[in-house]
């Protein structure tokens, strides 16, 4: 069981409401008051009275052969969603190593792994993957990230671009499973989940020349994202490919270049 035990009245909100969205048992009292029978895992701030960092229950009173030791998490209200999925993982004897497994695209699907639990998930645009996932490897020691190898041009941009983690390439094959009724547009984030499971190859980078189909593709979704019927060029198609450039920075260098704005005509 999880004993939130703060005076901090911050964390101690942050914490209940993480811990009833992923309806894990727990219970809350003072710190330093004596901890209940089944405690494995204790979540306080660093102003609270010190708790044994491991030792057995003091709650049994009597003879604590055999009892579970218990772990203590510390952490600050900012900290407080980092702090309930490393007490969940305890508690689901899942320590170990973070692992992030991203299914690359233009809307990435995402999910942190601790040990086998998985603590987080996301799915969100390719412009912010790498700060989620910097986001979420801040803090756990040498974390790894496993990229899928399908969509190679985002997924070469997110190799490039985290340089400052352990980085490996997946073969994604067969990682998207068969959605049933109700599953729909969950398939990204459970690929991302059977990536961060498998073994890949180191690398710190990745370059691709895309192909013209590929440009062509960049060239389209410019022409759709626009509000004026624009299409970017193949020049600056190849710098969205290349990650030097997001679709709407390349619409806005192609306006900024041809001296027009939204309303005039569309230009090819």
């Amino acid at each position: 069981m999880i004993v939130v035990a703060t005076d901090d009245f911050e964390l101690y909100h942050d914490v209940v409401d993480e811990l009833r969205d992923r309806g894990v048992a727990f219970t809350t009292q003072q710190p330093g008051a004596e901890l209940p029978d089944g405690t494995r895992v204790v979540i306080r701030s660093p102003e609270d009275g010190a708790v044994a960092d491991r030792g057995p229950s003091a709650a049994t009173g009597g003879d604590t052969s055999g009892a579970a030791e218990i772990d203590v998490v510390v952490a600050t209200a900012a900290e407080a969603r980092r702090a309930v999925e490393e007490a969940v993982s305890i508690l689901r004897g899942g320590g170990g190593r973070t692992v992030v497994g991203v299914d690359p695209g233009t809307r990435p699907g995402i999910a942190v792994l601790t040990g086998d639990t998985v603590v987080a998930a996301f799915q969100v645009p390719l412009a912010d993957a790498v700060e989620t996932i910097r986001r979420e490897t801040a803090d756990a020691p040498n974390p790894l990230v496993r990229i899928g190898d399908g969509s190679r041009l985002q997924g070469s941009q997110l190799v490039n671009d985290l340089d400052d983690v352990t980085v490996e390439l997946v073969d994604e094959t067969g990682t998207t499973p068969y959605l049933g009724t109700g599953a729909r547009g969950m398939g990204d984030v459970l690929a991302a989940v059977n990536i961060a499971r498998l073994s890949g190859e180191a690398t710190d980078s990745r370059e691709i020349d895309p192909t013209a189909g590929e440009l062509q593709r960049i060239k389209d979704r410019s022409r759709q994202e626009s509000s004026d019927g624009r299409t970017i060029d193949e020049g600056l198609a190849r710098r969205v490919a290349a990650g030097e450039l997001t679709v709407e920075e390349a619409l806005e260098t192609h306006r900024a270049r041809d001296g027009t704005d939204d309303a005039d005509p569309a230009v090819d």
